[in-house]
């Protein structure tokens, strides 16, 4: 199917998650189809291992509604994108060229169980924040010395609030660059501070943060 697609190469194929590893080093696709389950090692694994070697190199998670916590993983490691393995070879193609302009996706189906684990990760973190404050309370009270660590992130300016809301539409840096009449890197600045405010990885985290602030709003 790829093959037959006028604007793609397939150029490799790999049967495991050390191949596809080995494969990503050695021929540097512009994009990889990555199954979660595979042999010898497994798809969050191997996407970590080529997003950390390959940045430029975008990942799209082919996955099932039965892979909660794996697909949670998964954008951990740096996956940009997630389709069900039931999808139609036009929302694949789209896909595949999305990542291809620098923008990210996720089926409505794949968003809301990720948007749980992301629910989970934040209410044990509270958790372990307000035993810190605790702490720190005491240790104030009691005399001794040191700085109170702040337990929430950072509130976002009104810029980093816009950059947030087109990354979540999709866009790429040069699409919000264009709406925002800013240079390219300018926007790659903000979105690296956004990432460091919200304590995501990838652009894909920014999205479903965005998302589950919408959902308990």
């Amino acid at each position: 199917m790829l093959s037959m697609a006028p604007d793609m190469e397939c150029v490799g194929q790999a049967r495991n998650g050390e191949e596809a590893v080995q494969l990503a080093l050695a021929l540097h696709p512009d994009v990889i189809l990555m199954d979660l389950h595979m042999p010898i090692k497994g798809g969050v694994a191997a996407t970590r291992e080529i997003t950390s070697a390959q940045p430029s190199t975008q990942v799209l998670v082919l996955t099932t509604l039965d892979d909660d916590e794996t697909v949670f993983e998964a954008v951990r490691a740096g996956a940009q994108a997630y389709l069900l393995k039931d999808a139609s070879e036009d929302d694949l193609l789209e896909t595949i060229r999305a990542l291809q302009r620098g923008e990210s996706r996720l089926t409505p189906q794949i968003a809301r169980k990720v948007m749980d684990q992301f629910r989970q990760l934040t209410r044990s973190q509270g958790a372990a924040n307000a035993s810190m404050d605790i702490a720190s309370d005491e240790k104030a009270d009691s005399g001794g010395s040191g700085d109170r660590r702040v337990a929430s992130a950072e509130g976002l300016t009104d810029k980093e609030e816009r950059v947030l809301h087109f990354i979540t539409d999709g866009s790429s840096n040069r699409q919000i660059a264009q709406a925002m009449s800013l240079a390219e890197g300018t926007i790659k600045n903000y979105v690296t501070r956004i990432m460091e405010k919200l304590h995501a990885n990838t652009r894909t985290e920014l999205a479903i943060h965005r998302s589950r602030q919408g959902q308990d709003a």
